[in-house]
């Protein structure tokens, strides 16, 4: 009998790792599909494109998968089995409904929570301590098939995204490791995801990570550490100048016991300023747009 055929839909260092996986494993993947790198988005992580070309997998970059064209020319590769591992764009029914053992999605996050995109920055905005993957049947809905396996890891308060993201990315080459023969079997359990603990986040932009001062020195905290470096950051605008904050710290000596109206300057060197409950010492940071403004004691960000 004839091994399974796999497509691979794939993406990021997650995608990377889990192809990587297949193709050690010797499994039929037949083609990758993915995405052209964005020249500009700063490309942190290593692709599964890397991966195919080592092996000579045949790499396919549709711009929209779901055109008459694709669903044809994806149907023509007779899959037996989609696995879909942080391709960025929906896979339509049309495509899912093609292979005879189905079509499955690792997903970043401890599902039924943080479906959508970026959960792992939204769960670090959160101040969430438990991270994870989760692999789960594809559907209609995005990320609302019943689960097959997940696995979680603690995380610290201080983490960065990209911390997290290290620690977290390990859990899904091993979930898909101990599922891959039960998928390529038809025989992998599932268990309903329960909807009353589902939460759902859409895609990250730029203009997400503008502090609001009004808000609690741990939120404020939280998002600066969910989009610093390698993300494009958190920010406060001063004019024509953009204040980009990639680190604080909201109990320094410096900022501890102080308080003052949210956004204001309370010290300059160091420069500490004030949120709702608080204050934070801006410990890194760097000036874009209009270049550096002249700061003071008492102005209001």
């Amino acid at each position: 009998m004839s091994r399974p055929r796999i497509i691979f839909f794939g993406y990021s260092e997650v995608g990377y790792e889990c192809l990587s996986l297949l193709l050690e494993r010797g499994d039929n993947v037949v083609a990758l599909i993915t995405h052209e790198d964005n020249p500009s988005e700063k490309i942190w992580f290593q692709t599964p494109a890397v991966a195919a070309r080592e092996k000579g997998l045949p790499i396919f970059t549709p711009p929209k998968v779901n055109t008459p064209e694709w669903i044809e020319r994806i149907a023509a590769l007779q899959p037996d089995l989609i696995l879909s591992v942080y391709y960025r764009n929906m896979i339509s029914s049309k495509i899912l409904a093609l292979p005879r053992l189905g079509a499955f999605n690792m997903h970043g996050s401890l599902l039924p929570k943080y479906r959508g995109r970026a959960p792992i920055n939204w769960a670090v905005l959160h101040g969430e301590s438990r991270l994870g993957m989760t692999l789960h049947r594809m559907v209609k809905s995005a990320d609302a098939g019943a689960v097959v396996d997940q696995e979680g890891v603690d995380i610290s308060p201080r983490d960065t995204a990209e911390q997290a993201f290290r620690q977290v990315l390990p859990c899904a080459r091993r979930v898909l490791a101990r599922q891959i023969d039960a998928l390529l079997a038809g025989t992998a359990k599932e268990t309903p995801q329960d909807e009353t603990q589902v939460t759902y986040f859409g895609g990250r932009t730029p203009e997400d990570g503008r502090i609001l001062w009004t808000q609690s020195s741990r939120q404020i905290f939280n998002l600066i550490r969910a989009v610093t470096d390698p993300y494009p950051g958190a920010f406060s605008d001063i004019g024509a100048s953009r204040l980009m904050v990639w680190w604080a710290e909201p109990d320094s000596p410096a900022a501890r016991g102080r308080r003052g109206r949210p956004g204001e300057v309370l010290s300059v060197a160091p420069l500490v300023v004030a949120t709702a409950d608080g204050a934070l010492e801006l410990t890194k940071t760097d000036w874009r747009g209009g270049g550096p403004a002249e700061l003071r004691v008492g102005q209001i960000l």
